[in-house]
């Protein structure tokens, strides 16, 4: 009993400072946005401040477009996450199902791509999107991020659909559906935990992403996304870092109330077929 009491304290120890090592980060970028910017540089230093500024978050909306950047960053990661799961879903059903010649070869060259840092691809994106005049539309964005998603949710669902017993579909063709009209109405609504979670890490991949925005949206102040316009909050000599963390914040509400609105298909997504 002793033994079990020691190694369940143990586990218990182990969990909370794991939890707390992860959450004080972002604990810290709240105190650092809540305090004056001459209590950052004061040792030893305040872990709360005396006087929290709460108002800093309405004073840097109205300083600063981060509506606008929001709505960017959101009308990008949209798009890219829509165009992403319409190819991901028929690639990554097709690798599943059809044994063709070369199939897993398409495969490993899926992963490999999906290996590839997205600063490999901004030169030869940039020339396309030169070339048909999409420098500074918000479309050059969204096809940049379809690049860097469509190839990690074609593996994902690849390995979803996996799980999904073949019997399913062969039923459904008895019945008198098509291929693909099996696809659409059986396998995708069986497979809404393993698309919802698919969807949700793309999201984040583009909601996330600088590079991209930094090459193709420098002169295109109105399509600015978050990220992007909140660099341009440090100043050359001098950063108010309070400001630049109220504003990071600001950015991170939205992914943060995405994973608590879809945490059960998340979830749901993440352990699919762990019994079969």
């Amino acid at each position: 009993m002793k033994r079990r009491s020691l190694r369940a304290f143990a586990l218990y120890a182990l969990v909370i400072a794991t939890c707390a090592i992860l959450v004080f980060p972002i604990y810290w970028l709240l105190v650092t946005a809540l305090s004056e910017p001459s209590q950052l540089r004061q040792l030893p230093p305040s872990f709360w401040p005396a006087e929290p500024r709460w108002g800093v978050f309405g004073q840097i909306m109205a300083e600063r477009p981060i509506l606008l950047w929001l709505g960017n960053s959101a009308l990008a990661a949209i798009g890219a996450v829509a165009i992403s799961m319409v190819v991901s879903v028929l690639a990554g059903y097709s690798l599943s199902r059809f044994r063709v010649r070369g199939g897993q070869s398409l495969g490993l060259f899926i992963l490999t791509a999906k290996m590839l840092p997205a600063t490999l691809l901004v030169i030869p994106l940039f020339g396309i999107f030169r070339n048909l005049e999409l420098i500074g539309s918000l479309w050059s964005i969204i096809l940049a991020h379809a690049t860097l998603i469509i190839p990690f949710t074609t593996w994902m669902l690849k390995g979803y659909f996996d799980t999904i017993p073949h019997e399913l579909e062969q039923a459904a063709m008895v019945d008198g559906c098509s291929p693909l009209g099996a696809l659409v109405r059986v396998i995708l609504p069986v497979s809404a935990p393993g698309l919802a979670a698919t969807a949700l890490y793309g999201f984040v991949l583009s909601w996330s992403d600088y590079a991209y925005a930094r090459t193709f949206l420098t002169n295109a102040q109105g399509n600015w996304t978050a990220n992007l316009g909140i660099t341009t909050m440090k100043g050359e000599y001098i950063s108010n870092w309070s400001d630049i963390s109220a504003a990071s914040i600001l950015v991170a509400l939205p992914i943060l109330a995405i994973y608590l609105f879809l945490e059960r298909y998340l979830v749901g997504g993440l352990t699919a077929g762990a019994e079969k």
